[in-house]
């Protein structure tokens, strides 16, 4: 656990869930992608937001100005540089411009194509610039590479939900999967049963939440979640 993570057990968010889990240290020291718990019962005009970890912006403490701009600098003189695009990235990542992320993570990955964790951190960088559909292309690229990493593909579940036009069924198929490799997996327990309320399935998201209750009684999701899976067909 990395000093910026916050600890998701403790948080509930105001928009529906997560946006994505990439953190500075974490993102490049760690190819688990964390992210906070989704949600239900909120807007789809509300799911924007900070991902797991990062601070408020106005409170990010990053490097100054000028060592981010020499970083990206770097990076751009430098293209077949591995390590400066890594950095820059971060340096991007720390600015809360998760669109320029993306531009030296592809870049990046250029380089070393077959490196995991690049492909990994690009797919939250698309994520995190609310690309779904980049993302999970992306993360389904690291799948292909590693079938059990289970937070990769609890985030490929997460691009169903999050796009336009959400897909419930295939976020479903996904947190089911991750949640065959590790039952008490509680990020795809939650996202399940906010899969499942808002599909308006309210059988399965109740016993999706009786998971949840029994894996982590505590967590601070549950009220919300017993809730918003009440009001299905209320309105």
């Amino acid at each position: 656990t990395h000093n910026t993570m916050i600890n998701k057990e403790n948080i509930l968010f105001c928009i529906v869930g997560l946006l994505g889990g990439v953190i500075i240290g974490f993102m490049f020291a760690n190819s688990m992608n964390q992210k906070a718990m989704l949600q239900a019962g909120q807007a789809n005009q509300q799911m924007a937001g900070l991902p797991s970890g990062h601070p408020n912006i106005g409170d990010t403490q990053s490097g100054s100005i000028p060592e981010v701009q020499a970083a990206i600098d770097t990076a751009r003189a430098e293209p077949q540089n591995f390590d400066a695009q890594i950095k820059a990235a971060e340096m991007y990542y720390q600015i809360q411009r998760f669109d320029g992320a993306v531009e030296f993570l592809e870049q990046a990955r250029k380089i070393k194509p077959d490196d995991y964790n690049t492909i990994v951190n690009l797919a939250n960088a698309y994520f995190d610039s609310n690309k779904y559909e980049e993302a999970e292309k992306t993360y389904q690229l690291a799948i292909e590479k590693k079938p059990d990493d289970i937070n990769v593909r609890t985030d490929l579940g997460l691009t169903y939900v999050f796009r336009p036009n959400p897909d419930y069924d295939k976020a479903i198929n996904e947190f089911n999967g991750a949640l065959e490799k590790n039952p008490n997996h509680i990020q795809a327990l939650q996202n399940l049963t906010v899969a499942y309320t808002k599909k308006g399935d309210a059988a399965n998201a109740t016993a999706t939440l009786a998971r949840l209750k029994t894996a982590d009684a505590t967590n601070s999701a549950i009220a919300k979640l017993q809730s918003d899976i009440e009001k299905i067909g209320q309105n």
